[in-house]
């Protein structure tokens, strides 16, 4: 794909989607690196509803250690793998008070650091609550840049890494957002909607249905 199809499809989605925003809740820095974490293979619904309840009681590292991990568990029980979550999350509370005061750092090493914290919930926190131009790839992602041919590869790394290198700068900031909700609402896994799609003339996919 040329660069200047690149841009293309980025004017569009940005025109499509003027302001995209994560579509978990969340209120503070603490709030949203909760809820990416438990945002791992469960959807962002099924976390907004466990997460109804369990920031109006515990917002912070300290409010949510004192809450410990069985009342954790209580609350995110719904959502999958919420017994390791909820120990991740404990411990990522006690890190974040021994070593960062009870702030969220914005360096990516130090998040990296913290149990349950991978690379993806890194730049997803990085990039929302710091303003970094970061892209977290996730299984939305890697499916658009791969059947678009926007930036082709079998890894979320290698796929990470191509997009940040071939992404205009000036879209950088938002095309995680783009490129995630195009994912998750237009260029569905098993039949996209290619005849609803704004980029449709400008996506290489060879197997395009019509609508």
């Amino acid at each position: 794909m040329n660069p200047d199809k690149r841009r293309q499809i980025f004017e569009r989605l940005r025109r499509e989607t003027p302001h995209p925003a994560t579509e978990l809740h969340y209120s503070n820095p603490f709030e949203l690196l909760v809820a990416v974490i438990l945002s791992a293979q469960a959807t962002d619904k099924g976390v907004n509803k466990a997460t109804a309840r369990l920031f109006p009681v515990a917002s912070t590292p300290a409010a949510m250690l004192a809450l410990g991990e069985e009342g954790l568990r209580g609350h995110i029980k719904t959502i999958g793998l919420f017994n390791s979550k909820a120990r991740n999350i404990i411990q990522t509370c006690r890190l974040l008070l021994e070593r960062h005061n009870g702030k969220i750092p914005d360096d990516r090493a130090a998040l990296e650091a913290l149990p349950g914290v991978g690379r993806k919930t890194a730049n997803v926190v990085l990039n929302i609550a710091f303003g970094q131009p970061t892209l977290a790839v996730d299984t939305h992602i890697l499916r658009v840049a791969n059947r678009t041919g926007l930036a082709p590869g079998k890894t979320p790394l290698e796929v990470e890494k191509k997009l940040m290198r071939l992404v205009p700068k000036e879209f950088l900031q938002d095309a995680h957002h783009w490129l995630i909700l195009h994912g998750r609402y237009t260029c569905i896994a098993r039949r996209p909607r290619c005849g609803a799609c704004a980029i449709e003339d400008l996506c290489e996919f060879k197997e395009k249905r019509g609508e």
